[in-house]
Protein backbone atom coordinates (compact mmCIF):
# COMPACT_ATOMS: atom_id res chain seq x y z
CA UNK A 1 0.00 0.00 0.00
CA UNK A 2 1.23 3.74 -0.94
CA UNK A 3 0.24 6.82 0.89
CA UNK A 4 -0.85 9.78 -0.21
CA UNK A 5 2.60 11.60 0.67
CA UNK A 6 4.63 8.94 -0.75
CA UNK A 7 2.16 9.73 -3.77
CA UNK A 8 2.81 12.96 -4.07
CA UNK A 9 6.73 12.64 -3.67
CA UNK A 10 6.68 10.61 -6.50
CA UNK A 11 4.84 12.62 -8.89
CA UNK A 12 6.81 15.64 -7.70
CA UNK A 13 10.28 13.26 -8.45
CA UNK A 14 8.64 12.47 -11.96
CA UNK A 15 7.99 16.37 -12.84
CA UNK A 16 11.18 17.12 -11.63
CA UNK A 17 12.93 14.24 -13.84
CA UNK A 18 10.97 15.76 -16.85
CA UNK A 19 12.76 19.17 -15.73
CA UNK A 20 16.12 18.69 -14.73
CA UNK A 21 18.87 15.74 -15.32
CA UNK A 22 19.53 15.59 -12.04
CA UNK A 23 17.47 15.47 -8.99
CA UNK A 24 18.51 16.45 -5.72
CA UNK A 25 16.68 16.52 -1.62
CA UNK A 26 16.72 20.24 -2.16
CA UNK A 27 15.30 20.19 -5.33
CA UNK A 28 12.07 18.14 -3.89
CA UNK A 29 12.55 20.20 -0.81
CA UNK A 30 11.53 23.40 -2.64
CA UNK A 31 9.09 21.97 -4.72
CA UNK A 32 6.58 20.77 -1.76
CA UNK A 33 7.66 23.76 0.34
CA UNK A 34 8.89 20.94 3.17
CA UNK A 35 11.65 21.23 5.33
CA UNK A 36 15.08 19.29 4.25
CA UNK A 37 15.39 16.53 7.02
CA UNK A 38 11.33 16.08 6.54
CA UNK A 39 12.35 15.09 2.80
CA UNK A 40 15.34 13.06 3.75
CA UNK A 41 13.35 10.78 6.15
CA UNK A 42 10.78 9.89 3.28
CA UNK A 43 13.57 9.63 0.15
CA UNK A 44 15.03 7.08 2.38
CA UNK A 45 11.86 5.10 2.83
CA UNK A 46 11.01 5.86 -0.83
CA UNK A 47 14.08 4.06 -1.43
CA UNK A 48 13.39 0.98 0.72
CA UNK A 49 10.37 0.26 -1.07
CA UNK A 50 12.30 0.41 -4.43
CA UNK A 51 10.58 3.69 -5.82
CA UNK A 52 13.81 5.28 -6.57
CA UNK A 53 17.90 4.94 -6.37
CA UNK A 54 19.10 6.75 -4.02
CA UNK A 55 22.27 7.46 -1.93
CA UNK A 56 23.43 10.49 -0.02
CA UNK A 57 25.26 13.29 -2.28
CA UNK A 58 23.72 11.59 -5.43
CA UNK A 59 21.32 12.32 -7.75
CA UNK A 60 17.99 10.46 -7.24
CA UNK A 61 16.41 8.14 -9.40
CA UNK A 62 12.66 7.16 -10.02
CA UNK A 63 13.54 2.98 -10.74
CA UNK A 64 10.72 1.16 -13.47
CA UNK A 65 8.53 0.88 -10.38
CA UNK A 66 8.69 4.35 -9.05
CA UNK A 67 7.97 5.60 -12.46
CA UNK A 68 5.10 3.12 -13.10
CA UNK A 69 3.45 4.28 -9.69
CA UNK A 70 4.06 8.39 -10.96
CA UNK A 71 2.86 7.84 -14.07
CA UNK A 72 -0.83 5.55 -12.48
CA UNK A 73 -0.97 8.92 -10.23
CA UNK A 74 -0.72 11.09 -13.00
CA UNK A 75 -3.14 8.96 -14.90
CA UNK A 76 -5.77 9.63 -12.38
CA UNK A 77 -5.36 13.28 -11.62
CA UNK A 78 -5.71 13.74 -15.75
CA UNK A 79 -8.53 11.45 -15.97
CA UNK A 80 -10.27 13.31 -12.86
CA UNK A 81 -9.79 17.02 -14.40
CA UNK A 82 -11.42 15.68 -17.71
CA UNK A 83 -14.12 14.53 -15.74
CA UNK A 84 -14.69 17.27 -13.78
CA UNK A 85 -13.82 19.43 -16.74
CA UNK A 86 -16.12 17.49 -19.76
CA UNK A 87 -19.04 15.72 -17.49
CA UNK A 88 -19.44 18.35 -14.55
CA UNK A 89 -19.19 21.53 -16.01
CA UNK A 90 -16.30 23.08 -14.24
CA UNK A 91 -13.70 25.25 -15.32
CA UNK A 92 -10.27 24.21 -16.33
CA UNK A 93 -9.38 26.45 -13.51
CA UNK A 94 -10.75 24.97 -10.95
CA UNK A 95 -10.15 21.35 -11.46
CA UNK A 96 -7.06 20.98 -10.79
CA UNK A 97 -7.45 21.15 -6.87
CA UNK A 98 -9.78 18.86 -6.88
CA UNK A 99 -8.17 16.51 -8.63
CA UNK A 100 -5.32 16.61 -6.30
CA UNK A 101 -7.37 15.26 -4.06
CA UNK A 102 -9.39 12.86 -6.06
CA UNK A 103 -6.23 11.04 -7.29
CA UNK A 104 -5.63 9.70 -4.09
CA UNK A 105 -8.05 7.22 -4.41
CA UNK A 106 -7.11 3.50 -4.17
CA UNK A 107 -9.75 2.23 -6.72
CA UNK A 108 -8.36 0.88 -10.28
CA UNK A 109 -11.57 -0.04 -11.59
CA UNK A 110 -13.31 3.63 -10.19
CA UNK A 111 -10.30 5.58 -12.37
CA UNK A 112 -10.54 3.00 -15.39
CA UNK A 113 -14.45 3.42 -15.34
CA UNK A 114 -14.17 7.43 -15.75
CA UNK A 115 -11.42 6.46 -18.56
CA UNK A 116 -14.22 4.40 -20.12
CA UNK A 117 -16.89 7.05 -19.93
CA UNK A 118 -14.53 9.69 -21.66
CA UNK A 119 -13.84 7.41 -24.41
CA UNK A 120 -10.04 6.66 -23.57
CA UNK A 121 -9.03 10.30 -24.00
CA UNK A 122 -5.41 10.89 -24.49
CA UNK A 123 -5.06 14.89 -23.06
CA UNK A 124 -6.70 16.52 -20.17
CA UNK A 125 -8.60 19.66 -20.51
CA UNK A 126 -5.10 21.38 -20.04
CA UNK A 127 -4.00 19.45 -23.34
CA UNK A 128 -1.82 17.42 -20.85
CA UNK A 129 -0.97 14.00 -22.15
CA UNK A 130 -3.06 10.92 -19.78
CA UNK A 131 -1.05 7.73 -19.69
CA UNK A 132 -3.36 4.76 -20.50
CA UNK A 133 -3.92 1.98 -18.62
CA UNK A 134 -0.43 0.10 -19.62
CA UNK A 135 1.35 3.61 -18.42
CA UNK A 136 2.14 4.57 -21.86
CA UNK A 137 1.46 8.43 -22.97
CA UNK A 138 0.55 9.32 -26.16
CA UNK A 139 2.65 11.00 -28.83
CA UNK A 140 2.99 14.49 -27.51
CA UNK A 141 5.10 17.21 -30.11
CA UNK A 142 3.96 20.85 -28.49
CA UNK A 143 6.16 23.45 -27.80
CA UNK A 144 6.18 26.84 -26.41
CA UNK A 145 4.71 29.53 -28.44
CA UNK A 146 7.76 31.81 -27.74
CA UNK A 147 10.07 29.24 -29.97
CA UNK A 148 7.44 30.45 -33.04
CA UNK A 149 7.91 32.04 -35.98
CA UNK A 150 7.06 35.14 -37.23
CA UNK A 151 3.89 34.45 -39.73
CA UNK A 152 3.36 31.22 -39.12
CA UNK A 153 -0.20 29.88 -37.32
CA UNK A 154 -0.17 27.65 -34.75
CA UNK A 155 -2.51 25.92 -32.68
CA UNK A 156 -3.03 26.02 -29.23
CA UNK A 157 -2.59 22.10 -27.55
CA UNK A 158 -2.26 22.87 -23.56
CA UNK A 159 -0.73 25.23 -21.28
CA UNK A 160 2.66 25.06 -19.19
CA UNK A 161 1.05 26.80 -16.27
CA UNK A 162 -2.01 25.47 -14.47
CA UNK A 163 -2.05 28.76 -12.07
CA UNK A 164 -6.05 29.66 -11.85
CA UNK A 165 -4.97 33.50 -12.64
CA UNK A 166 -3.35 32.86 -16.02
CA UNK A 167 -6.24 30.04 -17.21
CA UNK A 168 -8.70 33.06 -16.32
CA UNK A 169 -6.70 35.79 -18.37
CA UNK A 170 -7.07 32.72 -21.15
CA UNK A 171 -10.67 32.52 -20.74
CA UNK A 172 -11.27 36.47 -20.71
CA UNK A 173 -9.66 37.03 -23.86
CA UNK A 174 -11.80 33.90 -25.13
CA UNK A 175 -8.40 31.47 -25.81
CA UNK A 176 -9.05 27.74 -25.39
CA UNK A 177 -7.04 24.48 -26.78
CA UNK A 178 -7.93 24.64 -30.79
CA UNK A 179 -7.41 28.27 -30.53
CA UNK A 180 -5.27 29.93 -33.51
CA UNK A 181 -2.49 32.34 -32.86
CA UNK A 182 -0.79 34.06 -35.55
CA UNK A 183 2.54 35.51 -34.98
CA UNK A 184 2.91 39.15 -36.75
CA UNK A 185 6.30 40.14 -34.63
CA UNK A 186 8.55 39.65 -32.38
CA UNK A 187 10.11 42.28 -30.17
CA UNK A 188 13.83 42.24 -29.74
CA UNK A 189 14.33 43.95 -26.53
CA UNK A 190 11.63 41.85 -24.47
CA UNK A 191 10.83 39.08 -26.94
CA UNK A 192 7.18 39.75 -26.87
CA UNK A 193 5.30 39.16 -29.34
CA UNK A 194 2.04 41.01 -31.27
CA UNK A 195 -0.29 38.13 -32.41
CA UNK A 196 -3.92 37.71 -34.08
CA UNK A 197 -6.07 35.83 -32.30
CA UNK A 198 -8.57 33.12 -33.92
CA UNK A 199 -8.05 35.12 -37.10
CA UNK A 200 -9.77 38.14 -35.61
CA UNK A 201 -8.32 39.43 -32.44
CA UNK A 202 -4.73 41.74 -32.51
CA UNK A 203 -3.23 42.20 -29.62
CA UNK A 204 0.49 42.04 -27.36
CA UNK A 205 1.41 39.02 -25.55
CA UNK A 206 4.27 39.21 -22.89
CA UNK A 207 7.34 36.66 -23.13
CA UNK A 208 5.78 34.82 -19.79
CA UNK A 209 2.38 34.37 -21.50
CA UNK A 210 4.08 33.20 -25.03
CA UNK A 211 6.07 30.61 -22.50
CA UNK A 212 3.53 28.92 -21.25
CA UNK A 213 1.29 28.46 -24.31
CA UNK A 214 1.95 25.40 -25.89
CA UNK A 215 1.46 24.61 -29.78
CA UNK A 216 1.55 22.64 -32.73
Amino acid sequence: MISLTEENYLKTIYRLAQEKNEITVKDIAESLNIKMPTVNSMVKKLDEKKFIRYEKYKAIELTEKGKKQALYILRKHRLTELFLSQVMGLGWEEVHDIAEQIEHIQSERFFNRIDEMLGSPKFDPHGEPIPDIHGKLPAYKAFPLSDGQVKKIYRISGVANHDPAFLQFLDSIRLELGSTIEIREIRPFDKSMGVILNGKTSTIFSYTVCNNLLVM
